[in-house]
């Protein structure tokens, strides 16, 4: 049997692509705040008081996942909760001013690292590769969540 071309295999290049992003945000953003934390910090700053359970669907995390993040953000004071004066089951989150801090700080180093990371490509294949990933990263979202449609194709 001969070997496969992996160069053909979307998972072997979405890996490459999520190696060398990890390696960038080290060197040019943090080496203490992950990409999924920012994440986290960045969807509160849009959207500050969200649940967990929200903040974990705006940012693309699993349950376990985005509990483990946003304990981590809680252990390092970038994120308070309180409980939701509506449903005493769930807390609402909020950053901390360090939080706001961090995100201000780190939200320029990205910038950065993005303009290095996306360097090999003009400016309409920046746009077209990020047309085409989102297509392809909402279709895989669906194959996560059976029950949930599958979304429009955009033109």
């Amino acid at each position: 049997m001969a070997a496969v071309d992996l160069a053909t295999h979307p998972g072997h290049l979405a890996r490459r692509l999520q190696q060398a992003h990890h390696l960038l945000w080290n060197t040019m953003v943090s080496e203490e705040i992950t990409s999924p934390q920012f994440a986290v910090l960045n969807a509160l700053v849009a959207e500050p008081g969200l649940d967990q359970r929200t903040v974990g669907e705006r940012v693309g995390l699993d349950r376990s996942t985005i509990a483990e993040v946003i304990s981590r953000l809680i252990r390092r004071e970038l994120l308070d909760k309180v409980r939701d004066p509506q449903d005493g089951r769930r807390y609402l989150l909020h950053l901390t001013d360090e939080g706001r801090n961090t995100h201000r700080r780190l939200t320029v180093r990205t910038a950065r690292m993005n303009q290095v990371f996306l360097a090999p490509l003009s400016t309409e294949e920046q746009s077209l590769f990020f047309d085409l990933t989102r297509r392809v990263a909402d279709a895989a979202e669906s194959l996560r969540d059976p029950g949930r449609p599958p979304a429009a194709p955009r033109s």
